[in-house]
């Protein structure tokens, strides 16, 4: 391995100017003038290099010299109604608004995680044309188009996955360089590819998140497979088996790039589930169980574009960062940091040969959590302008670290995730039919995806004498909306009762309301409280036995003697949800209209029971859940003394409505964008 050696990080030069399309002022704020971030490759090894990364950290050329850290977004390949496998769907339109979009908010940099449809491409450049000073660079991916590694009897090294991911970095490689044609088959992107987007190329990162079974597997039965160093990577003495894969892989798209005469930096995808690092604190063993490290997947003297260490690393997970000893000795706005303490650890772990990305990180706006983080990060339950705070606040800590990048995920809701405290609670074949507040993983966007009303969706009553004037229920694709008007006054008391599956109970769910008390907490039956399906432990929870509980996510099973962790997402949040409202707060499911004598709530559809509300399925009881379709709900009401029933029902659905906007609080975002990247 003699000829090993990260190549040299070339000095910056180059006058700076102003950019001759800066952003104009608009609703994220004016920027001040601009410098050109036009690119100016260099030559070298008879490569064009418009970026290098090496131990003095990351170079992008431009014309008014190298930026050294790259701001960027992370972009999906879904809309709302769509499986991230039918991204054929995207058209140039929708790519169109997305640059001008992130434009807008002085993003220089989108990272995509696959090829894209040639819409992307075309438009990339289209957009990178008509403004030559201020482009949008692309950070490209290649993911592995086989993940079951992890399954018996599988590794990396299989025929089928080894083949198919050289394939696919060579096809990606050619649809960068606009030469490729390949038909669009389930699951993947195809097309004619004719645009050359490699001028705007600042890297690759390829790859997944390592699983740690399939990694372990790997490494166990391909220990002693053959391995030749290559040309422009090489994985050095005891690099293991996974490790070696890798090498060998970035060394293929090295080659397809060095055929066309580029070069920039590759890395690979990682995450601290598969960091070099020990971590004896962590709880779960599945979590510091493997390694994969980038200082064993090394550029050559062949490569000048060289490697850097990516990383998705989030500010709530894994659980050794709320107690790993030494990461509170770093401190970020005053105060201790966990979460920038473990970036700074990695980043020494990898200071002698390449600098530290952070390619995916942020915090969701989500009713719903699934763990606690640092410094109140946690994995969910923000408003959005909390969210887009604490986004911003992590981008520029990177950069104060002296990283050489952080990618916010994501630019827009995804309707399709799922995550761990609610998987077991719905359909995974229909989850991107409806938008569930609970679900944090489907709320990182920067840009909302606000759901409309469902078609037919909606019950009234109107009583004739009463407290009650009128009662008006209706559903979107997060919620249901339930609005009470007395007759003479503002309702004080609410209480709702919902049968939602059939069996001799009267009530599955309820609703306590107390303006007064200013309180609103939804409960649910003993048995259909959906923690029973999270967590082995018995009892789940510390009021399992008691017939009424307060709906709840459990957001972390009790581990090593630690007591289990709850986020209490039925207590309601008093507020306004109109977005276009001073006060708005996207956390708030009720409110109060004391101008119409009226109380609204927004429950969401999961915490109704509803599995899958486009097909009307609903969570029945047992472990696992039966599933059981409905016809609608039975709702009974009494509003200080009187009371009322109706039933409430809404016809399935294939199709959804939306509209999107950008969050609230995103104009911080925008100022530390234009900050770290003027």
């Amino acid at each position: 391995m003699a000829g090993l050696l990260l190549a040299p990080l070339l000095a910056a030069c180059g006058a700076a100017g102003p950019g001759d399309d800066a952003p104009s002022a608009g609703s994220v704020g004016a920027a001040p003038a601009a410098t050109s971030w036009a690119p100016a490759p260099r030559r070298a090894q008879g490569l064009r290099v418009l970026a290098e990364s090496g131990p003095r950290g990351f170079a992008l050329h431009t014309r008014s010299g190298a930026k050294t850290f790259l701001p960027g977004i992370n972009l999906g390949s879904s809309t709302p109604g769509h499986q991230p496998g039918e991204v054929q769907h995207i058209d140039a339109a929708t790519y169109r608004g997305w640059f001008a979009q992130m434009h807008a908010l002085h993003i220089r940099v989108v990272r995509s995680y696959t090829l894209h449809p040639p819409a992307f491409y075309d438009e990339l450049a289209r957009f990178n044309r008509a403004h030559p000073s201020s482009p949008l660079y692309l950070v490209q991916g290649v993911y592995l188009p086989l993940e079951d590694y992890n399954q018996p009897g599988r590794t990396l090294y299989t025929r089928a996955i080894d083949t198919a991911f050289t394939r696919e970095l060579r096809q990606v490689s050619d649809a960068v360089h606009g030469d490729l044609v390949r038909p669009a088959v389930p699951g993947a992107a195809g097309g004619t590819y004719r645009t050359d987007v490699s001028p705007w190329v600042a890297s690759w990162i390829v790859g997944v998140e390592w699983d740690p079974v399939g990694v372990a597997q790997t490494d166990r039965a391909m220990k002693r497979a053959a391995y030749r160093p290559g040309r422009y990577f090489a994985a050095p003495r005891g690099a293991t088996a996974t490790e070696r894969w890798i090498a060998r892989h970035m060394d293929q798209l090295a080659t397809a790039e060095a055929k066309r005469g580029v070069s920039v930096p590759i890395a690979a995808a990682n995450w601290p589930t598969a960091d070099p690092l020990r971590h004896p604190t962590e709880p779960l063993a599945s979590e510091d169980a493997v390694s994969v490290d980038a200082m064993h997947l090394l550029p050559t003297r062949a490569w000048p574009g060289g490697t850097f260490a990516s990383f998705h690393a989030y500010p709530y997970y894994p659980d050794f960062q709320r107690s790993e000893k030494g990461l509170d000795a770093t401190r970020w706005e005053g105060e201790p940091d966990r979460y920038a303490g473990y970036l700074r650890s990695l980043q020494r772990h990898f200071a002698s040969r390449m600098p530290l990305v952070v390619s995916e990180f942020g915090v969701p706006s989500s009713i719903g959590s699934a763990h606690d983080g640092t410094r109140g990060r946690d994995q969910g339950s923000h408003s959005e302008q909390e969210a887009m705070a604490m986004d911003a606040s992590m981008l520029r800590m990177m950069r104060s670290l002296k990283l050489a990048g952080g990618f916010v995920f994501s630019w827009e809701d995804e309707w399709f995730k799922r995550t761990w405290n609610t998987m077991e609670h719905t359909d995974p074949e229909r989850r991107q039919l409806w938008h569930d507040p609970l679900t944090n993983e489907q709320w990182f966007g920067v840009v909302a995806t606000d759901t409309e009303q469902v078609p037919d969706a909606a019950a009234e009553l109107v009583p004739t004498d009463g407290e009650v004037e009128y009662v008006h229920v209706w559903g979107d694709h997060s919620f249901v909306h339930l609005e009470v008007t007395g007759r003479e006054r503002t309702p004080t008391r609410l209480a709702l009762d919902a049968d939602v599956v059939p069996g001799p109970e009267r009530a599955d769910y309820r609703l306590r309301l107390d303006r007064e008390a200013d309180t609103a907490q939804v409960q649910v039956r003993k048995a259909l409280d959906p923690i029973r399906l999270d967590t082995p432990g018995v009892p789940y929870r510390p009021d399992a036995d008691a017939e009424w509980h307060d709906y709840a996510l459990i957001t972390n099973r009790s581990l090593q003697g630690r007591p289990a962790e709850f986020d209490q997402v039925g207590r309601l949040v008093r507020g306004s949800w109109d977005p276009e409202d001073p006060d708005y707060d996207s956390m708030a499911t009720w409110t109060v209209d004391d101008a119409h004598r009226t109380v609204k709530v927004r429950l969401p559809w999961s915490m109704l029971g509803l599995a899958d509300p486009s097909a009307r399925l609903a969570l029945g009881e047992g472990s696992p859940a039966e599933r059981v379709t409905i016809d609608g709900i039975d709702l009974s009401l009494d509003v200080d003394g009187t009371p009322a029933q109706l039933d409430f029902t809404w016809p399935t659905w294939t199709r959804v409505g939306y509209t999107t906007r950008l969050k609230a609080g995103t104009d911080g975002l925008a100022e530390a964008y234009r900050d770290l990247a003027p």
